[in-house]
């Protein structure tokens, strides 16, 4: 192995064999999940293997979960759901959407959403691929660490300049509102993009937190927009979810712009049914952005997923999420610090351990390496640099400030992370 893939960002073809192409094309990286699932995938890896464990896995359970909803089944469709969809979605998923934040987060308050407030698209990435392709000449704020997608999301719109952020790993990764308020003042933000609660460490801006940012970005003229695709995965919060929603004062005017869907909170992840909330104007603008990047959603599934959509299912599968994942993440806290990891930060919400290799010995204290010697005990984990967002690589330096980190994942079964952190342990004693 190229002992660079130690200390550097891997490139898209990272532990892959040299290939040749026309010339025309760019080597495009594979986001972190991607990129370890693919190398998994070379040593016999497939999804629901029972030799392995996937701790790398950026889903949730997908199956029955407790005192959930019964998983929906059959669908079925409508022949004039065989045409294409309207590009900004189904009018009834759309009122549907509004309607399940004005219940939800709004009730009593003037400013409601309405139809034309929500946009719907094909997958999280696809509605944050809208509302960047629709941003003007600007400096976009953008946190380290956070999701991997980012990276190349911030690079291929060059009217965007994307700015980072550190969040100190020594303060547990905290960003207050007077440390943003000096970032959009001295960086010349017109908007930040941040995961709330964030993708890896599982930090939340909630509460009056969450209503100070929203003050700010109203003051200044700096658009938030926030992934809230982890918001039903809530452990340390005074209320089971967590949405900017419920802080806007007027949805046309305040600079917030919303994006989930049923990939997590849902966990429908294979429906790729998602959505955009904010001002109309920036609903018009993304779905003008659709138009061009990707066409629009499935309709069936859309028509499918209307009913979804209501307060009382989403209140009772956020039940039994918190059901079913509190003893996960007991289990994965616990289990991490006893095999020698640190924890700088216990996760506020998603499903997702961040953990310091640095006190490991020396063979396995680098992401990358213990990423690919967990591979021989088919356990797959997601090394800490692919969240060190580095659009066009513009940043100087070589190493990752993250480079000794992992992201273990609590979303698969209790008795797959069990048997997955039992094999990581065997593999640290062997050294």
């Amino acid at each position: 192995m190229d002992t660079s893939e130690l200390t550097s960002v891997p490139s898209a073809d990272a532990g892959t064999e040299a290939v040749t192409g026309p010339q025309a094309f760019r080597p495009v990286p594979r986001t972190g999940v991607i990129f370890v699932t693919h190398e998994a995938r070379r040593l016999g890896y497939s999804s629901g293997h029972p030799e392995w464990c996937n701790l790398g896995q950026g889903q949730p359970e997908a199956g029955p979960l407790g005192n959930a909803p019964p998983r929906r089944q059959a669908i079925e469709i409508d022949p004039a759901d065989h045409e294409y969809a309207p590009v900004a979605g189904l009018w009834e998923l759309r009122e549907a959407v509004a309607s399940f934040y004005n219940q939800t987060y709004r009730r009593g308050m003037p400013s409601q959403y309405s139809a034309e407030n929500v946009a719907i698209s094909s997958g999280g990435r696809a509605a944050l691929t809208r509302a960047v392709a629709s941003l003007g000449n600007i400096n976009m704020g953008h946190f380290l660490p956070d999701y991997t997608a980012y990276e190349e999301l911030l690079d291929i719109f060059r009217l965007v300049t994307p700015i980072p952020i550190l969040l100190r790993r020594e303060r547990a990764y905290r960003f207050d509102v007077d440390e943003l308020r000096r970032e959009i003042l001295g960086r010349g933000l017109a908007a930040v993009l941040a995961s709330n609660p964030c993708n890896p460490m599982g930090k939340l801006v909630a509460g009056d937190e969450l209503w100070r940012w929203i003050d700010v970005a109203r003051e200044l003229d700096c658009t938030l927009l926030m992934d809230e695709f982890y918001s039903h995965f809530i452990w340390n919060a005074a209320e089971p979810t967590v949405s900017a929603a419920k802080h806007v004062e007027d949805v046309e005017k305040d600079p917030v712009v919303i994006f989930d869907g049923l990939t997590k909170n849902w966990r429908y992840p294979g429906w790729r049914v998602t959505w955009t909330l904010g001002p109309r104007r920036v609903v018009e603008a993304v779905s003008s952005s659709g138009s061009y990047l990707d066409g629009g959603c499935s309709k069936p599934l859309q028509r499918a997923a209307v009913d979804l959509i209501t307060p009382e299912h989403a209140a009772a599968e956020t039940a039994a999420i918190r059901a079913a994942f509190e003893p996960k993440r007991e289990l994965a806290l616990r289990r991490s610090r006893e095999l020698g990891m640190r924890v700088d930060r216990e996760p506020d919400g998603t499903f997702y351990i961040f953990a310091s290799l640095a006190d490991l010995p020396p063979a396995l204290a680098d992401g990358m390496a213990f990423f690919r010697r967990a591979l021989e005990k088919q356990v797959i984990v997601v090394p800490g640099i692919f969240f060190d967002v580095n659009p066009g690589r513009r940043r100087a330096g070589r190493l990752s400030r993250f480079r000794q980190h992992v992201r273990l994942s609590f979303g698969p079964t209790i008795e797959e992370v069990g048997r997955g952190f039992d094999r990581l342990e065997e593999m640290i004693r062997e050294q």
